[in-house]
């Protein structure tokens, strides 16, 4: 209860800029948990696929693979569906791995969606903190020049120690953000990372194997 009381009291003596800082703790919280569980389902369902998509291949039944990945909603069954569409009139390697670049391209915005706001909330909460300090500052001197004088180290150290409680809170605030942006980012590449190895792995069984039904 004293840790609550304590918070609370944190951001009383903030000021107005504490509340802007909130919303967009709110927003980046709400947009890295959507972002987090995106990439680890798309992640789940990449590997189901490929699995599906490689057995069929396996077994030299081309057509099944086609039907898996048109009935998939993974970004692998996007891309190596373009490979399979292509690679049933293609007579150049080079005509598959265009459309299956061509399919990354496409799923590639779906993976990197929403994730750099979290950096530029970041600095944006960073900014609002600082800014909410100078205003608290020069509000801090113009009441201290009007003060008594014997008050006027009391009410100086007062002010400062409030405005601070903005910049300390932007950053409380811009430093997870940032951290969490990191991750999410990491997350992404290796997830596009998988794709292309995928994409090559497929188009070295594609170009070595005769299609058709097993």
């Amino acid at each position: 209860m004293e840790f609550f009381d304590t918070v609370v009291l944190f951001f009383q003596n903030g000021g107005v800029f504490m509340y802007p800082i909130v919303i967009i703790l709110a927003f980046g919280i709400a947009i890295a948990a959507e972002r987090y569980i995106y990439l680890a389902s798309v992640n789940s369902a990449n590997k189901r696929d490929w699995k599906d998509i490689m057995a069929a291949l396996d077994q030299g039944n081309l057509d099944k693979a086609i039907e898996i990945t048109e009935k998939s909603n993974a970004a692998i069954g996007k891309i190596l569906g373009y490979g399979l569409s292509r690679s049933t009139s293609a007579t150049q390697r080079d005509e598959i791995e265009t459309a299956m670049e061509e399919g990354l391209m496409e799923v590639m915005p779906r993976l990197e969606k929403r994730t750099h706001y979290l950096a530029t909330f970041a600095n944006l909460a960073t900014l609002l903190g600082l800014l909410g300090t100078i205003i608290g500052l020069i509000q801090g001197f113009t009441a201290v020049a009007s003060a008594n004088p014997a008050e006027k180290a009391d009410l100086l150290s007062a002010s400062i120690s409030v405005a601070m409680n903005t910049t300390a809170f932007g950053l409380m605030v811009a430093i997870p953000l940032l951290l969490i942006h990191a991750l999410l980012q990491t997350k992404t590449t290796e997830l596009v990372d998988s794709l292309e190895m995928s994409a090559v792995k497929f188009l070295n069984i594609i170009s070595s194997k005769p299609a058709g039904k097993a």
